[in-house]
């Protein structure tokens, strides 16, 4: 018997850009009273949908009406919670510096 290799990342889509990611880049999300809520640890009940934690992938999925699709859920939900838990964390963890944005709180010098 031939068994195949599991592996070692679960993944899932994000209902924002579409792209398929490891369960830990991803924030789930669950529809409680028709409100959007950040799910962090995975616990709480009904159905969920992952998205990437990212203003971007958030506006792309209220956008599309991704997240009625992905929960099942009629009617118009209120993403109040969710963007907030969103840019909370980009304050938090605003991730390395692109190439767009300052360095050291000084312009960065042009390349020649």
């Amino acid at each position: 018997m031939i068994r195949r290799a599991r592996p070692h990342a679960r993944l899932r889509t994000c209902v924002g850009c579409r792209q398929r990611a490891a369960i830990s880049e991803l924030l789930r999300v669950v529809a409680i009273d028709s409100s959007l809520r950040p799910d962090p640890h995975r616990r709480l009940p009904g159905r969920g949908a992952h998205l990437h934690p990212t203003p971007g992938c958030l506006e792309s999925a209220l956008r599309r009406r991704a997240f009625g699709r992905a929960l099942r859920v009629t009617g118009v939900l209120d993403a109040g919670q969710l963007t907030e838990a969103i840019a909370g964390r980009q304050a938090r963890d605003p991730g390395p510096p692109g190439p767009e944005q300052t360095v050291g709180g000084a312009s960065a010098p042009p390349k020649e």
